[in-house]
């Protein structure tokens, strides 16, 4: 649980480091992040922060959005989305506050979720990456093509999830601890390592390591385990 930002993959690039070995990055829009609502476990069983960001136009904001962003007095944005957050990130929080790149340092894992890139229809060897049959002997007309499917007559069916031909990418992905090489907090923009889900102009959720914070939280409490052993073997 923790408090991260929305944003959108401006593209790819590279920077070189101190002993001049080239760096893949990519290059992360995630100004402007507006709180559009507060949620607590008194009025909503949880303690959860959403925000929006972006620009929406006048024509494409119904009533209820409207008077949601009213309510928290800022600018309509064109995608809302939620964040589960401690009670200590909850309270330093108020409606119609700007999220910038401060709750980020240099060096953090991140994860980033995002759609990728749609590729349209594709056989079994792109999208399941099977091999291709035999370009001879005997073959006849079936190089690329999947095989068999089906089975005896009992079942007698092609069970599902087989692995077919079909639609390939346009699904939602998370790309988990990647490193964040550089921060411009002027422009609001975040410099990750390598390279995230989704083409240029999407839209990404950018969110402190699940496992990174799940590994340093299970490390605190031993820690405190330990010390209260300690106290009680005193």
């Amino acid at each position: 649980m923790s408090l991260g930002l929305v944003g959108r993959k401006v593209g790819m690039t590279r920077i070189f480091t101190d002993d001049g070995n080239s760096q893949p990055v990519t290059v992360l829009d995630v100004s402007n992040n507006r709180v559009t609502q507060i949620k607590t476990p008194e009025t909503d069983g949880y303690s959860a922060v959403q925000v929006t960001f972006g620009n929406r136009r006048a024509s494409r904001v119904n009533k209820p959005l409207a008077g949601h962003f009213a309510r928290a007095a800022v600018e309509a944005g064109h995608i809302i989305k939620e964040f589960h957050v401690t009670d200590e990130q909850l309270a330093g929080l108020k409606l119609g506050a700007v999220v910038n790149t401060e709750i980020f340092q240099v060096g953090q894992k991140v994860d980033i979720t995002g759609i990728t890139i749609g590729k349209g229809f594709a056989g079994v060897i792109k999208r399941h990456h099977f091999t291709s049959n035999r370009a001879s002997h005997g073959n006849s007309k079936a190089h690329n093509k999947p095989g068999s499917i089906g089975m005896c007559q009992d079942p007698g069916r092609v069970f599902p999830g087989k692995r077919m031909a079909g639609h390939l990418g346009s699904v939602r992905r998370t790309t988990q601890n990647l490193e964040v090489l550089r921060i411009d907090a002027a422009k609001g923009l975040l410099i990750i390592k390598g390279a995230i889900p989704g083409s240029k102009g999407g839209d990404v959720l950018i969110s402190p390591s699940f496992k990174v914070t799940k590994i340093r939280v299970a490390n605190n409490s031993n820690n405190n385990s330990v010390q209260k052993d300690k106290k009680a073997d005193a």
